[in-house]
């Protein structure tokens, strides 16, 4: 019999399928499981996720106005936030990087649909996780970090100006807007070269 660093008895109960590691590894698999399925079910159901999402918004925000502290929290959510939504509205290949097709601009372009570098799903998720995880910080006194908040506000609103701002000219250098509405269409008649060429339902 082989026997362990503290004179013990090496043997295979701590691999069983009823020892306790394994029986929390089952559980935490089975959880983890049902949490992906509720998200999987959640993805065609935009508005009502963006409802649930701006929900739990309103309630971190009436915890800080009742609390009147919590600002660095805030801050750094919104630091966060930012990112996220320069991922949203960013392509998912930078043209400055990109040798290959770039995104249509001519009518004449083949249609490309805009895909972005954030989906929407991981958008919302990311934001809507960060909110959560926010709200019960602030039950936690030792993030509340005395500052003065007109300030981080003043910060703020200066980060997103310029970040936006760079943005816009971005997408304006690059000619592309980070929504698609589906295939377009364009006026005029079809010649008979490209109406051959057309799939037919």
């Amino acid at each position: 019999m082989e026997t362990g660093p503290s004179g013990g008895a090496l043997g295979s109960d701590d691999l069983s399928p009823s020892s306790p590691a394994a029986a929390i590894s089952r559980w935490t698999f089975e959880v983890s499981r049902r949490y992906q399925h509720l998200l999987d079910k959640t993805v065609p159901h935009v508005l009502y996720r963006w409802i649930g999402c701006l929900l739990v918004v309103l309630i971190y925000a009436v915890r800080v106005y009742f609390v009147q502290g919590f600002y660095i929290i805030t801050y750094g959510l919104g630091i966060y936030l930012l990112n996220l939504l320069m991922g949203f509205l960013s392509p998912q290949v930078d043209p400055e990087m990109q040798d290959g097709p770039s995104l249509p601009i001519r009518g004449s372009d083949e249609f490309r649909p805009f895909v972005r570098r954030l989906p929407e799903f991981k958008f919302w998720y990311s934001i809507t996780k960060a909110f959560c995880i926010a709200f019960v910080m602030t039950f936690f006194s030792v993030f509340d970090v005395p500052v003065f908040w007109p300030i981080l506000l003043f910060y703020w609103i200066m980060l997103f100006f310029l970040t936006m701002r760079r943005q816009i000219l971005h997408m304006i250098k690059y000619k592309y807007v980070p929504f698609s509405f589906g295939k377009q269409r364009y006026d005029g008649k079809v010649s008979s070269t490209e109406s051959t060429n057309l799939p037919r339902d």
